[in-house]
């Protein structure tokens, strides 16, 4: 494919290798998260906050080495770099990747997916786009968060509740005194029975993704009395205690409890791809806003040719009516046209001086007054050269290429596919709820005995005695059952089932209508091109033979075969002309510019990174030529009067 424009500098072109597939997960990012930090890391990590480091609103040193004396000098190539580097809307979306990396972790942990991340924002436009159109497919904007199913995941959690994976463990510490009237002193052995209690318990707590759950609990409570009745006192009694149960119905396996990391390793995948149309819609839209810059330029130089040109008519007239060759009322025509091609410089002028306002508004990170850009004139270092032939393949062909390589399809595959894993889990609750489970027990009771007899007692010690009759197993407790739960008819998780069916059919179909969008776009991105560059030809034959008309009339003026009134006429209309020239170029840059993001090729065909996109530094270097062209700033505009 050729190119579509051609630097009129000779310099170097270093290639830089662009990835068009998700950003790999071990891609440097230009954001990053601050470790947790503090004493006894290795106990207190899970526990201390993690930060992220306040914004950089520092602009990369590629902007200041372009500046030479007021004038900031730029090519395509460059203006992609500053907009990778610098622009505010890509470093917004350096924070996605980060965002769905974390929310992954929250579902490896069993929680509910959150909704992260900011919609792709629109490109910055033009100031004047006559006859421009920008709309490169019909296809939705892209909202927040474009994954599964509301800002890059599952915000309601439908189906089986997911466990919490990360293991959990409990301490429980009691102290009690009670003193109660008894109104047996048979059994007691005194009227006010005093209670002395310490209850200490431990528990481990752990579910595991295939449906299964266990809990060890240890318990230990040691207890005094002022009772001569008891055979122990003081005495330790506790337990050793674990339960196991396994959902065997809903809630059994790893594709239900584990559904939500699978889909959020999906809206990984969503949120690079996020990260990717930002940088597309970018890259257009600044390389839309230099080659208009470019236009610009071309047109105030055009418009300031036709303002001497009415000059040099107003001084020729104004000595042939001194001389009595030509009535008064020629001065006026001529002065009428010389304010008329003023107010056209005018508008030109302005218009380019509000682009480059608007360029440079893109291209920097914290406005332009604060990189010290007001006063700073943008000097483009590249015309619009259209090629000979624009090698346009077969529309099948392109049709293939762009499906393949257009974000928004491969976004609507992976959230059908993230569909699909959800429904898994929606489907497992139809089921009833039916789980297996056991319990193992270990008693132990051990004390001070209060009499000879009880001294023979085999719980007859201290706390290691306890202990040993917990892990001998010498008092055990079993017990295993099932459990069944049916709920009867069933409309809730039935109608969960069908609406998440309907769902999925839903996408499948806008996934059949994007990828028969992609065809619309593509054809019109062909026709676009094709009648832009009709539109030049047609329009640089115009302004050939409009020059060719004024050249003929102003001999025949100088000759007396004419009037002034015919070459004025024929000034205006070469300049109109030129205008259209100048215009119908800048429409070919952006049908080019359009038949690139339609064919999803913007990244491949400007040499864009991604990896260095996400890392906010591009590594190809930025160099100015030798002899740099002037600014050319826009002069104040002349008076009609000025010649005399």
């Amino acid at each position: 494919m050729i190119n579509l424009m051609r630097n009129s500098y000779s310099r170097p072109v270093v290639w830089i290798c662009c990835a068009l597939a998700a950003v790999p997960a071990s891609a440097e990012n230009a954001i990053h998260i601050n470790p947790a930090e503090g004493r006894m890391q290795w106990l207190t990590r899970p526990y201390r906050q993690r930060t992220v480091p306040e914004i950089n609103l520092n602009n990369s040193p590629r902007l200041e080495s372009l500046i030479r004396a007021g004038n900031l000098y730029l090519t395509a190539p460059d203006v992609v770099a500053l907009a990778i580097e610098n622009n505010l809307d890509v470093e917004v979306q350096r924070y996605g990747p980060l965002m769905a990396q974390e929310v992954l972790k929250r579902a490896q942990a069993g929680g509910v997916l959150r909704s992260v991340g900011l919609g792709v924002a629109a490109a910055p436009q033009s100031v004047s786009l006559q006859g421009v159109s920008l709309n490169t497919g019909g296809l939705a904007a892209s909202t927040a968060g474009n994954g599964v199913s509301s800002g890059g995941g599952i915000v309601t959690q439908l189906g089986p509740s997911i466990p919490s994976l990360d293991p959990s463990v409990s301490f429980f510490a009691n102290f009690g005194h009670t003193t109660s009237p008894q109104s047996n002193t048979f059994l007691t052995g005194t009227f006010a029975l005093v209670q002395n209690a310490q209850s200490y318990q431990a528990q481990y707590q752990q579910n595991w993704v295939f449906g299964l759950s266990a809990q060890l609990t240890y318990l230990s409570s040691r207890t005094s009395v002022n009772s001569r009745s008891y055979s122990l006192n003081p005495y330790t009694a506790g337990d050793l205690d674990l339960q196991i149960t396994q959902n065997l119905l809903q809630g059994f396996g790893a594709s239900v409890n584990g559904r939500n990391i699978r889909v959020q390793k999906n809206n990984l995948k969503v949120m690079d791809l996020q990260f990717e149309q930002q940088l597309i819609t970018t890259v257009s839209g600044v390389l839309n806003l230099y080659w208009d810059l470019v236009s610009f330029r071309e047109d105030v130089q055009a418009r300031q040719r036709e303002v001497d040109a009415a000059q040099q008519l107003l001084q020729d007239n104004r000595r042939q009516v001194d001389r009595g060759a030509l009535a008064e009322i020629e001065i006026t025509r001529a002065e009428a046209q010389v304010y008329s091609s003023q107010q056209d410089l005018v508008v030109s002028q302005t218009n380019l001086l509000q682009q480059e306002t608007i360029l440079k508004n893109a291209l920097v990170r914290d406005g332009i007054t604060r990189a010290n850009l007001a006063n700073v004139r943008v000097v483009p270092l590249d015309q619009i050269a259209i090629p000979s032939s624009d090698n346009l393949r077969p529309l099948d062909e392109l049709v293939k290429q762009a499906t393949d390589k257009r974000v928004e399809v491969s976004t609507d595959k992976i959230n059908i596919d993230s569909n699909q894993m959800n429904l898994v889990g929606i489907k497992n609750s139809l089921k009833p709820s039916l789980q297996a489970f056991t319990e193992f027990t270990n008693n132990a009771l051990a004390g001070q005995p209060t009499s000879v007899l009880a001294a023979e007692l085999a719980y007859a010690g201290g706390y290691g005695n306890f202990l040993s009759q917990i892990f001998q197993r010498n008092y055990p407790n079993y017990s295993a059952g099932i459990s069944l739960n049916v709920t009867l008819r069933n409309r809730a998780a039935q109608a969960d089932y069908a609406t998440s069916q309907l769902e999925l059919r839903q996408n499948e179909l806008n996934l059949h209508k994007a990828m028969n969008q992609v065809r619309v776009d593509v054809e019109n991105a062909v026709i676009g091109l094709q009648q832009a560059r009709a539109r030049y030809n047609a329009a640089e034959k115009a302004r050939q033979l409009q020059q060719q008309t004024l050249d003929a009339d102003s001999e025949k003026y100088r000759l007396g075969a004419s009037t002034s009134y015919q070459v004025v006429q024929d000034q205006r209309d070469l300049a109109s002309a030129i205008s259209t020239e100048v215009q119908a170029l800048a429409n070919y840059t952006h049908a080019r510019i359009a038949f690139d993001q339609a064919m999803g090729t913007t990244l491949d065909n400007n040499n864009v990174s991604i990896d260095e996109a996400l890392a906010g530094k591009v590594s190809r270097p930025s160099t100015l030529p030798s002899e740099l062209p002037p600014a050319n700033p826009v002069p104040a505009a002349p008076t009609p009067g000025g010649a005399r």
